[in-house]
């Protein structure tokens, strides 16, 4: 088995997302020993933003292309096959000015590729990326899940679960720890609650999984 950890806030040692994304991978690895470990670091190893350059060869041209549409081409390749060979994918995705950071959208950019990720039918598109788990490792300055007004102000992780589903992907985890910026009281809350996310979800789920698995 094959996990992708990724970090994307540009916080370092400070960062509340790395925290639980580094907690939640130490947790799968207790139900599943075995399972090898990939790190991606997309603020030390970012992206370029996507480019007309990197759309290029994903519109089917092959012949003629510039030093520039082949160099990044590769990266889209590098990115979208380490993708697809994960089986889990733990993404550490803070909240930043009500979306995610822009190196994440930058990695997922790379990923949206027809016939990789998705295809379009004739009853409309279809994700290829099925059969992952991806816990997503939340974390917010302020409380947006407990109002409609902070809903509708989100669009951190209802774009992740937006784009995950439309490459497939149906087994969606969050871990959340929210109003971190709200004082020393409630980062604690917050974390507190967070750890019992990955206790309930992460842990026993990851066993039960392993179990099914045994069974067939």
């Amino acid at each position: 088995m094959r996990l992708l950890h990724i970090d994307s806030a540009i916080t370092g040692d400070q960062s509340v997302s790395r925290q639980l994304s580094a907690d939640i991978v130490r947790a799968w690895l207790a139900s599943h020993p075995g399972t090898e470990v990939e790190h991606l670091d997309l603020v030390a190893d970012a992206p370029a933003h996507f480019t007309v350059d990197a759309l290029a060869p994903r519109t089917g041209q092959t012949d003629g292309l510039s030093e520039a549409q082949v160099r990044e081409n590769a990266v889209s390749e590098r990115l979208v096959r380490q993708f697809l060979a994960a089986d889990v994918v733990v993404i550490g995705a803070p909240l930043y000015n009500f979306t995610i950071p822009t190196q994440l959208k930058a990695w997922i950019d790379r990923l949206a590729q027809p016939g990789r990720t998705f295809r379009y039918t004739a009853s409309g598109p279809e994700g290829l990326a099925g059969g992952k788990t991806v816990i997503v490792a939340s974390s917010r300055g302020g409380l947006y899940s407990t109002s409609e007004a902070g809903r509708a102000m989100e669009h951190q992780e209802s774009y992740l679960q937006t784009i995950l589903g439309f490459f497939g992907v149906t087994d969606v985890r969050i871990v959340r720890a929210e109003g971190v910026a709200l004082g020393p009281e409630a980062r604690a809350a917050a974390l507190a609650a967070a750890a019992a996310d990955i206790d309930t979800q992460v842990a026993p789920r990851a066993a039960n999984q392993e179990r099914l698995s045994q069974v067939a």
